[in-house]
């Protein structure tokens, strides 16, 4: 599987636009924010025929997909009809669990949001409260329009999130262990989907944009190339 993976093509070029201030944690309430970007760089024709909420569905089980396999199988997720749990091997050791995916999508752009809700990596302050987010935009290309191509700028965002290191043993621990394997392990996330390579859902229960809301808030602000 690993050797089958390195062989598929890349079709695409991602480049990594972080914000400046991409992980903070609210010195008040300890709340962390952690946003990753990338702009992919991708054929217009195949942009054109995965934008649909069954594709958007799709790139949320890829992200699963690819923290399984980055971890060589050690964290898996079981789905259930109302939530979905990150754990070590199987439940009942659970990392993390989220209320069921939530879509939003238009013309340009597709979000899918999963809600926190408990888990050994969340404080008990944190139960119940912030989210894990992938803001897909379909952004002008410049040069890449001539050539055919879109940009899509892609980020994942966890919002509101209490962990438990930072409460329990302190936030310079927590920011320097599982804060970075997270930037790590979705910034490879991010480059893997110059392959285009979209799971199959476990759920599939999405097929036309008119089964979604569109977006209801304003995208950010694109991060300039340095």
């Amino acid at each position: 599987m690993a050797r089958r993976l390195l062989r598929r093509p890349r079709i695409g070029r991602t480049v990594i636009r972080d914000p400046a201030d991409c992980t903070r944690i609210d010195p008040g309430t300890g709340a962390v924010t952690s946003i990753q970007a990338a702009e992919i760089s991708l054929p217009e024709q195949a942009v054109q025929e995965i934008w649909t909420p069954m594709h958007l569905e799709r790139l949320a089980r890829t992200y699963w997909r690819f923290l399984t396999r980055c971890t060589l199988g050690i964290i898996r997720v079981e789905y259930t009809e109302a939530e979905r749990f990150v754990c070590v091997l199987r439940r009942p050791f659970v990392l993390l669990s989220f209320k069921a995916p939530e879509y939003e999508m238009d013309a340009t752009r597709g979000i899918v949001r999963w809600n926190i809700a408990t888990g050994v990596l969340v404080s008990r302050e944190g139960r119940g409260r912030g989210h894990l987010e992938i803001d897909v935009q379909r952004r002008p290309g410049g040069r890449a329009e001539l050539d055919g191509r879109t940009v899509l700028h892609v980020e994942v965002e966890v919002a509101n999130f209490y962990p438990t290191l930072a409460f329990r043993i302190g936030r310079w621990f927590y920011a320097n262990t599982q804060s970075r394997i997270h930037v790590i392990v979705t910034h490879g996330f991010l480059r893997s989907l110059a392959r285009l390579d979209l799971a199959e859902s476990r759920v599939g229960r999405l097929a036309t944009v008119d089964e979604v809301p569109d977006p209801q808030t304003p995208p950010r602000e694109p991060v300039s190339a340095a």
